[in-house]
């Protein structure tokens, strides 16, 4: 049985900025020139990528700041009057008070290990939002103690060195195949994808529907 649980937040413990963004993108083409309202996101996302990739060592910006630069640029883009500040804050207000699965409580008050919270989101946030929900991981960290995102390996190396845990003592659980799966993999941890959308599974990928499935696997007998 694995010693810890390496574990995701957004998307994972907490649900997305989904419906946030859907709010937002729908202010900028009601302010806009915009003839397709799906360009918006495949915009927006664009540009976020572009900052995020490059975003580490040196170079880093925390999580905030990656999202208002590339929102502020999308409405530019789409020469929309939204307001830039405003809309931004509606997100980060998501962030300190997302609504939780179902699911998530019960495994944390149940996981026969400890619980690491491994997280791309800035670290003031994700700690409002573990408070808000009265959780209580063993640790946390976060690509602002790293200066690096997920799926970049210096996260989970900052994770490993400061649990004095092997990377074969360790699991980690996310929802997102790139960013936690391939994440953690480039280190050496298994990794289990929470699929509960029951999207197609790709080969080599250990998946299950929700986190108390978790607690069935091979890892914890």
């Amino acid at each position: 049985m694995v010693k810890a649980v390496f574990i995701d937040f957004y998307g994972t413990v907490v649900h997305e900025d989904g419906e946030v963004i859907k709010q937002i993108s729908q202010e900028i083409f009601d302010t806009g020139k915009v003839i397709d309202k799906s360009e918006i996101g495949s915009y927006w996302w664009k540009e976020f990528q572009t900052a995020f990739i490059s975003a580490y060592g040196e170079s880093f910006k925390t999580q905030r700041e990656l999202e208002y630069q590339s929102l502020n640029k999308t409405i530019q883009y789409f020469n929309s009057t939204a307001n830039a500040e405003v809309l931004s804050n509606l997100m980060f207000a998501h962030w300190v008070k997302p609504p939780i699965f179902e699911e998530a409580e019960h495994f944390f008050e149940i996981c026969p290990v400890p619980i690491y919270i491994v997280s791309n989101i800035d670290r003031d946030d994700i700690l409002q939002a573990i408070r808000f929900h009265g959780l209580k991981p063993d640790g946390v960290f976060t690509s602002e103690d790293a200066k690096s995102y997920k799926p970049r390996k210096e996260l989970f190396e900052l994770a490993l060195r400061n649990t004095g845990l092997t990377a074969e003592q360790v699991v980690h659980i996310g929802d997102s195949l790139n960013s936690d799966v391939k994440g953690a993999s480039s280190v050496g941890i298994n990794a289990i994808w929470i699929n509960r959308s029951s999207r197609e599974t790709p080969d080599g990928v250990f998946a299950v529907g929700n986190l108390l499935e978790v607690l069935n696997t091979e890892f914890f007998k």
